[in-house]
């Protein structure tokens, strides 16, 4: 559905590329996990996939339609839930009828069931701007859902959340996901969203380390406490025991622990390549 094609990109030559070449595919019906640290580049790449910024060659086209051309049949069919939310001085209802009609698929219905999983009621009256940080963040992605658009991409959506919030937003994700539509969750928060992915990206410098469904890792990766003769890739001391993440031996299925994947990627990006890449 949404396909990044031998992508470049710089803010300042003098300090080269922070993208070169990078090409993946981003399928519908499912939920991907863009994975970085802070500065890895995770809201660039967004912004260049929703078609904010221009490449500078390559391109992101959805169905085969070049984002950065900004056309109105992508534009009704993307929308971007940022890190930073800030609303208008407007009613929720005034902000609704002025924006809804950007997106076709649109449904009044879902934004008041999406609001319910948040417990924010269903008042069209109340004020935005009166709203706490947290609760204009619930609104807003109230609202994205609402629109129906069959790609959704999130940058650091549980940032400002509190724990029981961070639950219904995953609530939210599992009933709007549907078979026709693509969420990406750009996050540094995993713990947050491990439990709701199908597929997840790892970047880092930059570079994508690791682009694999979950079920890949599940099959390829086993997430549990060491055992003697392991070759770990990734050790975390804990108190019971040390936890380790090694290929998986035949048969062997675990848990995906995102954290310790993540951390294992890092620390041994070569090794992770060769082990996912080996029999593509």
């Amino acid at each position: 559905m949404l396909s990044i094609n031998n992508l470049t990109f710089s803010y300042n030559k003098r300090f080269g590329d922070l993208f070169h070449e990078l090409s993946f595919e981003l399928n519908a019906g499912n939920v991907y996990g863009l994975v970085g640290k802070n500065g890895a580049g995770k809201s660039t790449l967004i912004n260049l996939m929703t078609g904010l910024l221009t490449p500078g060659s390559g391109e992101v086209t959805l169905d085969g339609v070049n984002v950065r051309e900004r056309l109105p049949k992508t534009i009704g069919d993307i929308f971007l839930v940022p890190e930073e939310i800030e609303l208008p001085h407007l009613t929720l209802k005034s902000y609704v009828s002025i924006n809804a009609p950007f997106y076709p698929n649109f449904s009044s219905d879902d934004l008041k069931r999406y609001l319910d999983i948040f417990d924010m009621g269903g008042d069209m009256d109340v004020k935005l701007h009166s709203l706490s940080m947290g609760q204009k963040k619930k609104v807003f992605i109230a609202f994205a859902f609402a629109t129906n658009t069959r790609v959704l991409i999130m940058d650091e959506p549980t940032n400002g959340l509190d724990i029981p919030s961070k639950s219904q937003f995953r609530k939210l994700v599992t009933t709007g996901m549907t078979d026709d539509k693509m969420m990406l969750i750009s996050t540094h928060q995993v713990r947050d969203i491990s439990e709701i992915l199908d597929h997840v990206t790892i970047i880092e410098q930059s570079k994508v380390l690791l682009n694999a469904s979950i079920a890949e890792v599940t099959g390829r990766l086993a997430f549990r406490p060491m055992r003697e003769g392991d070759q770990p890739l990734f050790v975390q001391p804990s108190v019971m025991g040390a936890l380790v993440v090694v290929p998986a031996e035949s048969g062997e299925e675990t848990a995906v622990d995102l954290e310790m994947l993540f951390n294992a990627t890092l620390q041994n990006p070569d090794a992770i390549n060769q082990l996912f890449n080996a029999s593509k």
